[in-house]
């Protein structure tokens, strides 16, 4: 058992493995959030809540297959950038 509680702890090689993995997937999460996040707040305007469309409308329009693809796409070369500039600086 480990000091932290865990009874199979990572061996060390193994966590250097995993660490790119792991930012690469927190950094791609994040850039497809902000996108949703955006899409989200400019559908939402444009479906004029007060006209009974709402919040569920809004998430429905932007939640497609289409949409996705865009983010996934757009979150990849946002993590390509900035891999490059943190190793060039």
């Amino acid at each position: 058992m480990t000091p932290d509680g865990g009874r199979f702890p990572l061996k060390q090689n193994n966590r250097k493995h995993l660490t790119p993995i792991l930012r690469t997937l927190v950094e791609m999460g994040f850039i497809i959030f902000l996108f949703y996040s955006n899409l989200l707040m400019g559908e939402y305007e444009k479906s004029n809540a007060a006209q009974g469309k709402g919040l569920v409308f809004a998430l429905r329009d932007i939640v497609t297959p289409a949409n996705f693809a865009v983010a996934v796409l757009s979150a990849l070369v946002g993590h390509v950038i900035f891999e490059y500039f943190r190793k060039k600086l």
